[in-house]
């Protein structure tokens, strides 16, 4: 342990010297724990598992907190709203008794991709998760009356397919926190990685099977729906935005080359800037869908998944304090509008996931240290949040 710092009289009265301090024994904290952190991301890294069954990744974190030292420190719900999330939660003694304590939270993600494995780094997002957790515990310990805070670890399965997150917000696991950090693994640094909103759909065609060389004219041809609705879609992309996306694959196309399929199966997904575009760009998608049973005299169905994907909604303030700690760790940031993309997870990713994984417990200092940071956080989210709804509920 480093030393002890003098607690600040309430957060936001603390001179700045003293939050250099605090955010310096964060970052050590994350170093002195890098040997354990960089193991539980290979564990995690060695047996990708896919969306809800990400067993393995989930004992892995789970026991890492519950044998944390000192024993007991972290109090962990293994089975927290899905089987495969959990909530780990610390909070200094002293703080109990006080008014309501000011929750901190940072997000795991651990499912892979199939054949894929862990390409989108979700094995970093966890590390840096539980890293920068472990670094702002630390600082907090270090002062000798802390205050009422409470630092909380979020395990979300399910990122790649199926929505883990919008399960968790729809059986309340976010409901009291009041800032929850990530981390995605890039190529570059950024303060905020641009997100779009998302819609994904199964599309099925029915026809009628018959053997396709003695009397074809008997049958109606589901594959043909399937290659027509593709070959629609590709069409459509001229007149696609260039912010637009549709990529898509035939799943199903049938059993053997001499029977005409009864069935095939599409899947697709859809991406747009905002919800309002995305409406727009699934109703083009849909009629390319149609059309293309009216032409080959299928049947359709169109399915849309359990969970849609709404746009990240940028917080310029908070950004700015992320910014402001990752140039004092050595970042330097690309702008905004850059594309940020490429797979990571090999051990020469260890330095900048601990260093991300510093810069948010600093950042997470600061909104604990400084109220007038918080309060522009929120007041910025509450009015970003009012523009977009109005934007998608616009003629």
């Amino acid at each position: 342990m480093g030393p002890v710092v003098e607690r600040p009289a309430e957060p936001g009265t603390s001179n700045a010297a003293e939050l250099e301090l605090l955010k310096r024994r964060a970052a050590e904290s994350i170093d002195e724990a890098a040997e354990r952190l960089g193991a539980l991301s290979r564990a995690i890294w060695s047996a990708p598992e896919l969306a809800y069954k990400e067993h393995r990744a989930h004992g892995e974190l789970t026991r890492f907190f519950e044998c944390e030292p000192p024993a007991a420190s972290w109090a962990v719900q293994p089975h927290f709203g899905l089987p495969t999330a959990f909530r780990a939660e610390w909070a200094p003694p002293e703080s109990a008794a006080g008014p309501r304590a000011l929750q901190v939270a940072f997000l795991c993600e651990y499912d892979a991709l199939p054949a894929l494995g862990h390409a989108c780094g979700h094995n970093l997002i966890a590390e840096v998760g539980v890293a920068a957790a472990l670094g702002l515990r630390a600082a907090l310990e270090s002062i000798a009356a802390p205050p009422p805070v409470k630092v909380i670890v979020l395990g979300t399965p399910a990122e790649e397919d199926g929505g883990g997150k919008i399960d968790l917000i729809e059986a309340g696991a976010f409901e009291n926190l009041d800032v929850v950090f990530m981390a995605h693994p890039s190529q570059e640094n950024a303060a905020y990685l641009p997100d779009v909103a998302e819609h994904d759909v199964t599309v099925k065609y029915y026809g009628k099977a018959s053997h396709a060389a003695a009397y074809p004219w008997e049958g109606v041809n589901a594959l043909d729906a399937a290659v027509l609705a593709y070959n629609n879609l590709s069409v459509l992309r001229q007149q696609m935005k260039p912010t637009w996306r549709v990529h898509g694959i035939i799943k199903n196309g049938g059993v053997k080359p001499n029977i005409i399929p009864s069935y095939s199966e599409l899947v697709y997904y859809f991406r747009a800037p905002s919800m309002k575009e995305l409406q727009v760009l699934t109703k083009k998608a849909e009629d390319c869908f149609r059309a293309a049973a009216l032409a080959t005299g299928c049947t359709v169905d169109i399915e849309s998944e359990a969970h849609d994907y709404y746009n990240v909604i940028p917080n310029k303030t908070l950004c700015s304090a992320y910014t402001e700690n990752g140039k004092k760790l050595g970042m330097e940031f690309i702008s905004e509008d850059a594309v940020l993309n490429g797979p990571s997870g090999s051990q020469a990713a260890q330095l900048y996931t601990l260093r991300t994984a510093k810069a948010l417990a600093m950042t997470a200092l600061d909104v604990i240290f400084k109220p007038e940071l918080l309060e522009g956080i929120r007041k910025e989210f509450k009015c970003k949040l009012q523009e977009e709804q109005l934007l998608n509920t616009a003629a």
